[in-house]
């Protein structure tokens, strides 16, 4: 058993380490692959934005000639300047159900960190914010949302075993269409709209939301002003999100929440909450490519879905609170209903830590289906 890291100009390697989960997961229908462009992108240390300020190292497991488990670990600079940290985080593992193979992986991340004065090892975590996070530990039987993470059952173990402890858990909801929420809710919000100055703006077509697009980084960044463990974005992580955001977003499901300021002449961006159509069910028939056919098979797909994905919502720190959080509420259910073909949603990977709306959602009827767990070690 050996572990090589591997070379962004080593294209068998890189075939390899893209190419393991595909034998891993052949026997689980669940599982939804990457899609292969992001997956390469990764690898590209020119062209990909997040070299820009941080780094990133990939290592394969092999046993005699065959891979058997990969590995990232993400040195985040950004990341560990907001929150005073010196972590690094392991992402894209997969290995096959032998702990031998794992700590091998770990143990070569862990390395590689420590050479760069890193001291924490975390994860699973990814590059950037549509990179979902966690280990999935319930919910094995459910198709994932496009970018959340699925695992095999035994990687609790293959993780644990190595050393880690659980240090943060999060939970994934279901919401089908026929769920009212209390009418108070949507009260309520109308009262702090008009209290605050704020309103929602909508959107009708790719056009109307590419007008939004330049002010993202400032509203993601400010919604993570109060909040640890966030990581701000840079203006080129920004619009690299954006350009896969509008790809295959729904005008009609991104929300954004304004502050009308007359005196300044212009409106302030202080919240969102982003839903996009499910297109998992088609990245899984594609294996996800998207050339030379894929793509007829997404678009069909975005068509035809009739589950949405709410993967994003926040409010800027002076807006949270005193109701704030209803207008999110008021939004969600709105997206759910834009369109009389959807019938599902998933609310994906709301904090534990965040009780008081995981409460709220439950009263109003969403079931937690999905667990995802957050694991951590020390490597000094």
């Amino acid at each position: 058993m050996e572990v090589i890291e591997v070379s962004p100009s080593n294209k068998n390697l890189i075939r390899e380490f893209i190419d393991l989960p595909f034998r891993i997961y052949k026997e689980i229908p669940q599982w939804v692959p990457a899609f292969r462009f992001a997956d390469k992108a990764r690898f590209d240390k020119r062209k990909n934005p997040f070299y820009k300020h941080s780094d990133a190292a990939f290592f394969l497991a092999f046993d005699g000639t065959q891979a058997v488990g990969r590995i990232a670990i993400i040195d985040n600079r950004l990341h560990n300047e907001h929150n005073n940290e010196k972590t690094a985080f392991f992402y894209l593992f997969e290995c096959e159900n032998n702990i031998e193979a794992a700590q091998l992986l770990f143990d070569a991340g862990s390395s590689w960190a420590k050479k760069r004065g890193l001291d924490l090892l975390s994860g699973p975590k990814g590059f950037t914010p549509l990179d979902g996070f966690g280990l999935l530990v319930k919910g094995f039987d459910h198709r994932p949302a496009l970018g959340i993470p699925y695992n095999p059952p035994y990687y609790v173990d293959l993780i644990e075993n190595s050393g880690f402890e659980l240090i943060r858990e999060s939970v994934s909801g279901y919401i089908t269409t026929t769920m009212v929420f209390p009418k108070r809710i949507h009260e309520l919000a109308d009262r702090i709209r008009k209290r605050r100055g704020l309103i929602t703006e909508n959107f009708h077509s790719r056009k109307d939301l590419r007008r939004f697009v330049g002010g993202l980084k400032d509203l993601y960044n400010g919604a993570l002003a109060g909040m640890e463990g966030g990581t701000p974005i840079t203006q080129d992580e920004a619009d690299s999100l954006a350009s896969q955001m509008l790809w295959f977003a729904n005008p009609n499901l991104i929300k954004i929440i304004k502050k009308i300021d007359p005196d300044k002449g212009e409106d302030e961006l202080v919240g969102f909450l982003f839903a996009y159509p499910d297109i998992s069910k088609a990245v899984q028939k594609t294996k996800g490519k998207l050339f030379p056919f894929g793509w007829m098979t997404m678009l069909m797909e975005l068509r035809n879905t009739d589950w949405i994905n709410i993967n994003g919502a926040g409010l800027r720190e002076d807006y949270r609170g005193l109701g704030g959080t209803a207008i999110l509420f008021s939004e969600m259910e709105k997206s759910v209903r834009a369109s009389s073909k959807f019938k599902h949603a998933d609310i994906v990977q709301i904090g534990m830590e965040n009780d008081r709306m995981q409460r709220e959602m439950a009263n109003f009827g969403i079931d937690f289906y999905k667990n995802h767990n957050l694991y951590q070690k020390s490597i000094k």
